[in-house]
């Protein structure tokens, strides 16, 4: 059996400390991973900073992190579509309700995957490159193709105009970035928010337009842009991005928004135990402006729902995207993995900076550590 090691959170606000972990054998559905690569996340960060605001249920000592890429070194009974010594990327979801929370877990030497939520790495692309889809592509995935959040045509490899809009805030993020090649492969028309020096990188991504956030005018020169179109839905991914979004909605009445970030920024957290003044301007504020969001989505007949990136797990979205549609579309290069990978160490003792610096902020990039 195989020596693993970790990048253990022992306690809330702690520091990652790298030791020794069991070797898990996987389940007749499961396959173990030897990562090559893993990305980091803002849930990573939240976790970590929040003590037990989110993610309540996780036990310490835990293993954080969701995406890896790596080769295959053991299957399950039942895996029929990898077998050992494959190179594969996986969302691994160690962290949801439900699961072996440190087997599953993505900063570690062998992680436990679920074959549904795999999918080969293409000749040629490297892990660190493949590892920064998984939670990315979940997430919009869920948000896009679900019934109970935007509802849209699933993507094939030849599928038809649909003659309708999606309006994707926050392109240039991971889940933007995923959204929008999903939302142009079932046939949508992508309007995307970016700053100006991503614009380029969105249309090849492609967005037919491509808006700045920032600008004073925004939610009104995106609503010209739409004049006359069927909007089928908008995605708010990034803080602050849910107003101005059901503003658009509420302007061109399409009736369905995504939301993929809170109102609030959890970045400015202090990582210290206790209710802290910070800690409770943050929950008063995120109560607030969301209630106050529903409101008026109720009063214009819109739905606006938060996303949890694993939900596509338990529904037909996932052994869709990760089955049907991903596996093919990146062999071909009509997917192509997005943001850029930017790579700021190797080893596990890597993490806790990687952490760090997404903390101080990224933009247009995800942050890898190489195994």
């Amino acid at each position: 059996m195989p020596d693993n090691f970790a990048a253990w959170l022992d306690a809330p606000y702690a520091d990652l400390v790298v030791r020794d972990a069991p070797y898990t054998a996987p389940g007749p559905d499961e396959m173990v991973i030897r990562n090559r690569a893993v990305a980091v996340n803002p849930l990573d960060i939240v976790k970590q900073g929040s003590g037990d605001l989110m993610y309540r249920w996780l036990p310490y000592p835990l293993v954080l992190g969701t995406d890896v890429a790596g080769e295959v070194v053991e299957v399950g009974s039942s895996i029929t579509r990898f077998r050992v010594g494959d190179r594969v990327l996986a969302y691994v979801v160690g962290m949801e309700k439900g699961r072996r929370h440190n087997a599953e877990g993505g900063f570690q030497l062998y992680s436990v995957a679920r074959e549904i939520l795999a999918a080969p790495v293409p000749d040629g692309m490297a892990f660190a490159d493949a590892a920064v889809l998984p939670l990315g592509l979940s997430t919009a995935s869920s948000a896009l193709f679900q019934s109970d959040q935007l509802g849209l045509r699933h993507p094939t490899a030849s599928t038809p105009p649909t003659g309708q809009s999606v309006v994707v805030w926050g392109g240039s993020t991971s889940v933007g970035s995923n959204a929008i090649q999903l939302a142009v492969a079932a046939g949508y028309d992508v309007v995307a928010t970016a700053s100006p020096k991503n614009h380029e990188r969105m249309r090849e991504l492609g967005a037919s337009a491509v808006f700045d956030y920032s600008s004073p005018t925004v939610v009104s020169d995106i609503v010209a842009q739409l004049a006359g179109s069927s909007v089928a839905g908008l995605l708010a991914v990034g803080t602050g991005s849910a107003e101005p979004v059901v503003a658009i909605a509420a302007r061109t009445g399409a009736k369905r928004v995504a939301m993929a970030s809170p109102s609030v920024s959890f970045d400015s957290l202090p990582q210290r135990s206790g209710l802290t003044p910070e800690l409770a301007r943050v929950g008063v504020k995120l109560v607030g402006s969301n209630m106050a969001l529903q409101a008026r989505c109720l009063a214009r007949g819109i739905r606006a729902r938060f996303i949890w990136g694993s939900t596509l797990m338990d529904n037909e979205v996932g052994p869709m995207v990760w089955g049907d549609f991903l596996p093919a579309a990146l062999a071909d290069g009509r997917f192509v993995a997005a943001p850029t990978a930017e790579v700021v160490g190797h080893g596990l003792e890597s993490v806790q900076s990687a952490l760090d610096a997404l903390r101080r902020g990224v933009s247009a990039k995800k942050l890898v550590v190489t195994l």
